[in-house]
């Protein structure tokens, strides 16, 4: 079957087509993303803005209708911190669901982290035993450990690196006093929550998900994504603690030249590297290895099991038939018009 999933994330709004069945890896068939930063787009009372939601649902629409045309059999479609912390959330979901018929499924931050945790455990399998997992987002910082396909432990604090280089590092290149007192923030809101897995021993495995991740191990080494997903790319604590440095007297206009650093996240990449570095510090860790999966294969993992152990479903009433629907929708609200 071909399955879509779509990503309403802090950083950027995603849809990935996959073409699965249940007891098969996942492939990649295509994808349609746009960089759209919802913090950007809230108000003084936290609520995202008329012109966010605009775009949002402009998206949610191009994405249904790309899913359409590409012969998409199920849609999942999830946000995150982004909606889920914003004062009018809700009402954006719904919204969403009356213009563009498309309903979101809000994940609470312990089920991003348990559904990365469980991507994380079937790339690596049973053999790595006791998995640590770590996901940067833009909004929030994912962690999760456990010896089996869900995690014993899994928590999320408000540490995405879009968050704290908006309230933490206002200038660029930022100044020492405010990167010295974010340090001081992340520890102090990581420690505490850091405790709490003591009891589960020490992890087999440690593994990053995030693109901030990614990006950290490519500036300290790590093969290019080009050379494939099955390349083995680590992050040593050693390096990250050099490049930390490093990144903290440049600009977001000299990050952009770094291997694998885009755009849209060179600004922010310095408070990645911050909590990533407080991150590996706290847990004792020295080196952490790059997993390819994370959420949006977590959650098509998931839809896949539930095939096989209650046996096909019916997709969901809000793309039953995909292909009319889209049409339907289409005609009603087209692209870029005004509502």
């Amino acid at each position: 079957m071909r399955l879509g999933v779509l990503d309403i994330g802090s950083n950027t709004v995603h849809l990935l087509l996959v073409d699965a069945h249940p007891g098969a890896q996942p492939v990649a068939f295509a994808s349609h993303k746009r960089p759209l930063s919802l913090v950007k787009h809230l108000d003084e009372d936290g609520s995202i803005s008329e012109t966010g939601q605009r775009e949002l649902i402009d998206f949610v629409l191009e994405a249904w209708d790309f899913a359409g045309r590409h012969d998409a059999e199920d849609l999942l479609a999830f946000c995150t911190s982004a909606i889920r912390e914003a004062t009018n959330g809700e009402s954006v979901i719904e919204r969403i669901h009356r213009e563009a018929n498309v309903t979101l499924q809000e994940l609470t931050g312990r089920e991003e982290a348990a559904m990365t945790f469980f991507a994380v455990r079937r790339w690596y399998g049973w053999g790595r035993e006791r998995i640590l997992s770590l996901d940067i987002g833009g909004g929030s910082f994912e962690m999760a450990m456990g010896n089996d396909s869900l995690p014993d432990i899994a928590e999320s604090v408000p540490l995405g690196a879009q968050r704290l280089t908006r309230d933490w590092l206002p200038e660029d290149p930022p100044s020492a006093k405010s990167i010295k007192e974010l340090r001081r923030y992340i520890r102090s809101t990581l420690k505490p929550v850091v405790r709490s897995f003591e009891n589960l021993g020490r992890p087999t495995l440690v593994t990053g998900t995030s693109k901030t991740f990614r990006s950290l191990a490519r500036i300290a080494g790590a093969a290019p994504s080009g050379a494939g997903p099955y390349v083995r790319r680590v992050l040593q604590r050693t390096d990250l603690g050099l490049w930390a440095q490093r990144i903290s007297a440049m600009s977001a206009a000299d990050r952009i030249h770094l291997p694998g650093v885009s755009d849209a996240r060179a600004l922010q990449l310095l408070a990645g590297a911050l909590v990533s570095e407080a991150a590996m510090e706290l847990f004792e860790v020295e080196e952490l290895e790059i997993c390819p999966w994370a959420l949006r294969e977590g959650l098509i993992l998931r839809r896949l099991d539930q095939l096989v152990f209650d046996g096909p479903l019916a997709p969901p009433d809000h793309i039953k038939p995909i292909e009319s629907e889209r049409r339907r929708i289409v005609a009603q609200h087209p692209v870029g018009s005004a509502r």
